[in-house]
């Protein structure tokens, strides 16, 4: 069990249940990340396709559903908009003529705006990783790594499955 430095809790209390943190967690990066949106003047879901594609470069509009989760259906209106703001060009597939992909046009202006925002993030995480040890933050990467491992394979089945209302 990992523990803050700091904390008098035994070794032997139980564990809060699996999806408390997490669930939380889960929400708090939602709400960041469309909070973000809004400071730039677009939606969670075209921040987070225009990061996406800034991160891992061109891509096809197939490569970017399943980077992202959405459908090429819901990916065609999302880079039209991306396109229409400036953020993003469709080009020629540089090896193959029948395919096009995406391209990020960088963040452009936008760095002006989610510089000091992710400057500001990066101090509380760091202000909040010295609260722990090196062994324990290794552990917590290690678990980070695992359950983003877990999410995208969740993401997957849902991506596959009919909707829950059909």
């Amino acid at each position: 069990m990992i523990r803050r430095k700091a904390s008098s809790k035994s070794s032997t209390e139980p564990a809060p249940p699996a999806d408390s943190g997490g669930r939380e967690l889960s929400t708090a990066v939602v709400l960041f990340h469309e909070a973000i949106a809004t400071q730039l003047g677009m939606s969670a879901t075209e921040w987070k396709c225009l990061s996406l594609l800034d991160q891992h470069g061109p891509a096809t509009a197939g490569r970017l559903a399943q980077l992202s989760g959405f459908t090429t259906g819901a990916i065609t209106g999302i880079v039209d908009r991306l396109e229409r703001a400036g953020y993003a060009r469709r080009e020629p597939h540089p090896s193959d003529r029948r395919s096009i992909v995406i391209r990020s046009l960088g963040l452009g202006d936008l760095n002006s705006k989610i510089g000091p925002i992710f400057a500001s993030l990066g101090r509380a995480v760091g202000a909040l990783n010295a609260r722990y040890t090196p062994a324990e933050l290794k552990a917590i990467q290690s678990y980070l790594e695992g359950m983003t491992q877990v999410l995208r394979a969740e993401t997957a089945k849902l991506t596959t499955a009919p909707p829950v209302n059909s």
